[in-house]
């Protein structure tokens, strides 16, 4: 089969060969998928820079989110039947970025029929985490003010969009006018642009005299320090990740006087730790899918030989939503 291989550690465009290999055997607990199509999300980039928690032994296959057909079910797995429609995270070192791939029953779901394979592709690790972390962990209500950063890109837009559906007030922080204008689109009330002076005041202002009930923070460093200057009584900041390359280091002491709670979010433990809460939240977000009020907004879909140019752009910050790499 066709696979990339990440052969070094490094930059995407210098260290992924496109190879000729075996396909993965099935293993016990997992699926074996032809892939239809991959949504990149910026770990792939950080797991060939060596830079991510995940460091598979090299030659690794990266593509971590996947929307593709059953061809053969593990030893041991329930609920899946060779001919499925499936999507989900695949099992790296045997990634997305090949014809075949495996992937992990816990983290396999059942397809939605109203989006595309593209589409269908994007909807696991951005729309999950989005719809944990507002849900479960910040407990988000209607009528609440929701402050989402970086919300042009993967899952800044879903949880664009899953707050909306919701019924809060979202308040989105983008990068310049056009990833502002693709956060308008995806429902954000208030699009706050950060390249255009004082970050603070611009988010004072955006979210009023209140201040956030919820941010929804996957950017880290300056935009965490931003969040708590405007983060309201008994508010919650959701940290989903350091994508400022910054890991903040909060003032406790400042939570302690303004009465706000700092939540951390690591989707992927619910796979193993309480699977129920990812079944819940696939099962939800289908329902909102198949009824319109979410969709995710694909950017680019890309020829499978087109994969590394495609993690060039992601890496870089250049794209909006999702970029899809279609299967080989």
């Amino acid at each position: 089969m066709k696979a990339w291989q990440v052969t070094s550690n490094g930059e995407p465009a210098d260290v992924m060969r496109l190879t000729q290999c075996p396909e993965p055997p099935v293993r016990p607990g997992h699926l074996q998928v032809r892939v239809r199509a991959v949504a990149l999300n910026f770990p792939d980039v950080l797991m060939a820079r060596g830079q991510y928690q995940v460091r598979p032994d090299l030659p690794f296959t990266p593509g971590v989110e996947v929307c593709g057909d059953v061809l053969e079910v593990g030893e041991g797995v329930q609920g899946f039947a060779v001919g499925d429609r499936v999507v989900g995270t695949a099992a790296v070192p045997d990634g997305g970025l090949a014809q075949v791939c495996l992937m992990p029953a816990a983290g396999a779901f059942a397809a939605p029929p109203s989006l595309s394979d593209a589409e269908a592709s994007a909807l696991t690790i951005g729309y999950q985490t989005a719809y944990v972390g507002l849900v479960r962990r910040a407990a988000l209500q209607a009528g609440e003010t929701l402050l989402v950063h970086a919300a042009a890109g993967g899952v800044g837009l879903a949880a664009v969009q899953v707050g909306k559906a919701l019924g809060a007030r979202v308040v989105a922080v983008v990068g310049n006018a056009a990833k502002g204008e693709v956060a308008r689109l995806a429902g954000a009330d208030v699009v706050v642009d950060r390249s255009g002076g004082d970050l603070v005041a611009a988010l004072k202002e955006a979210v009023g005299r209140a201040g956030a009930d919820v941010v929804f923070d996957p950017v880290g460093g300056p935009a965490f320090d931003a969040s708590t200057k405007v983060i309201a009584f008994e508010g919650r900041i959701v940290i989903v990740g350091f994508a400022s390359g910054t890991i903040p280091s909060p003032a406790l002491s400042h939570a302690l006087v303004k009465n706000y709670s700092l939540l951390g979010l690591h989707w992927g433990l619910y796979l193993q730790r309480d699977h129920a809460v990812a079944a819940d939240a696939h099962a939800r977000l289908s329902e909102w899918a198949a009824a319109g009020v979410i969709k995710p907004h694909v950017s680019q879909q890309v020829p499978f030989e087109a994969a590394t140019s495609a993690l060039t752009r992601l890496g870089a910050g250049e794209s909006t939503g999702r970029i899809v790499v279609l299967g080989a």
